[in-house]
């Protein structure tokens, strides 16, 4: 791709050849608190993971709750966390223990609203948006397609200079406190950027931390987050997995301009808890092609997402308002990450941003079959995938020492 220049993002250093873990700690357990979590450690240390991030961790909204559970994404208390997680002592160890283990943690933060019975109501109504009478009301937003009625929360109002200064207080809490590495910010463009903006200068105030919107907007990337999601990508691999698009589509977005920088972050990711969750499993996703499109995914571009539970074959919609654990089997494919993730953290043209390289593609590539090369420096890694259900035939490839490619296959050569 290629991409407009702006003056160079400063990223945290230990976040350029780092990969991201997403952690539904409800589901994760059977007893679903940080001290149960905390025992994976080992393992996702063993895996090459870098960066946790931990789904919301506060308290969750009573009032029109959603489920027995209600949504974590329902905030009551932005200072506290959830009880049935366990005590902030817990999480501060599990934290700690978290660095001990050389990875990095940053927690989700639900900026845009609250849970109808988070104190501010009470204490500070005119923080919240109102319909024309004057009153508060559930959150409508508008996805492009249709209006989603998020029933179980009310929006914050950021015309409020006394809100923000509060929201930025709560952000700086749990990083001087708990001494987390940073935030993912659900539905981060529907809180005003220059907001953002502020709060990401007064956390690293504090330290170095790590900013990852869930949003794709060019802007984001000025001065307040290190990353943004590829929905783009996504969407296109899912539309191939689905046969109503190709590889030479693919091709295409690959080589298209845009308007993100070049030391623009995005995350690439087969699924999250919201795809998972609300869309369709992997199976339903992607079918035969699952380790595929996690190659694909975890080295063409971007930094690489995988959701907890993918590494044992994530083969259910796992449920968000109910409890629902995840079923760790034996661990089917953690083998396929750890080797994935050590390439992108060995190999300085998989880096990330500015540090890693763009990818080429390479004339191997056609409606089924996707070749490309991303070079650094004496650093090259070439990976060819075949993205359909038959055996390809790879004619004349200078690239490539293979003569064919089964279903769903794939080759990485490294130099």
């Amino acid at each position: 791709m290629n991409n407009r220049q702006k003056k160079e993002f400063e990223h945290p250093e230990w976040s350029k050849n780092a990969n991201i873990y997403e952690v539904n700690l409800r589901q994760y357990t059977p007893e679903g608190t940080f001290s149960a979590f905390k025992k994976h450690l080992p393992r996702l240390k063993e895996m090459g993971v870098d960066i946790l991030w931990l789904m919301p961790i506060h308290p969750v909204g009573i009032k029109n709750c959603k489920g027995k559970l209600g949504s974590p994404y329902a905030v009551r208390d932005y200072f506290a966390v959830n009880s049935n997680y366990g005590t902030l002592d817990e999480f501060k160890d599990l934290v700690a223990e978290i660095h001990k283990q050389d990875m990095k943690v940053i927690i989700d933060w639900v900026a845009n609203h609250t849970a109808w019975d988070h104190k501010w109501v009470e204490e500070h109504p005119e923080w919240y948006k109102k319909d024309e009478k004057g009153n508060i009301h559930s959150y409508v937003y508008d996805n492009g397609e249709e209006l989603e009625h998020w029933t179980d929360v009310i929006g914050l109002d950021y015309s409020e200079p006394k809100l923000r200064e509060k929201m930025i207080e709560a952000l700086k809490y749990w990083v001087r406190e708990t001494n987390i590495d940073g935030y993912r910010c659900d539905v981060a463009g529907l809180v005003p950027t220059e907001f953002w903006e502020r709060a990401r200068k007064k956390l690293d105030e504090l330290k170095d931390v790590f900013m990852l919107a869930e949003w794709e907007e060019p802007e984001l990337h000025e001065e307040a987050f290190d990353m943004t999601y590829d929905w783009e990508f996504h969407d296109l691999m899912i539309e191939i997995a689905e046969e109503t698009k190709d590889t030479l589509d693919l091709k295409d977005y690959v080589e298209e301009d845009d308007e993100f920088p070049e030391d623009a972050y995005r995350m690439a990711f087969t699924t999250n808890h919201d795809k998972n969750t609300w869309e369709a499993s992997d199976e339903e996703f992607f079918g035969e092609g699952f380790l595929a499109f996690s190659v694909l995914a975890a080295t063409l571009q971007g930094m690489p997402l995988i959701y907890g539970g993918q590494e044992s074959g994530l083969d259910k919609r796992v449920d968000f308002f109910y409890k629902d654990q995840i079923e760790w089997d034996d661990y089917q494919y953690a083998e396929f990450y750890q080797r994935l993730l050590k390439l992108k953290k060995n190999n300085p043209a998989l880096w990330n941003g500015q540090y890693g390289a763009q990818a080429e593609v390479l004339p191997e590539t056609d409606e089924n079959i996707f070749a490309f090369k991303r070079e650094k420096e004496n650093n090259q890694v070439r990976v060819i995938i075949n993205f359909s259900n038959e055996e390809q035939l790879i004619k004349n490839s200078s690239n490539f020492a293979v003569e064919k490619l089964l279903p769903w296959d794939y080759k990485i050569k490294i130099n």
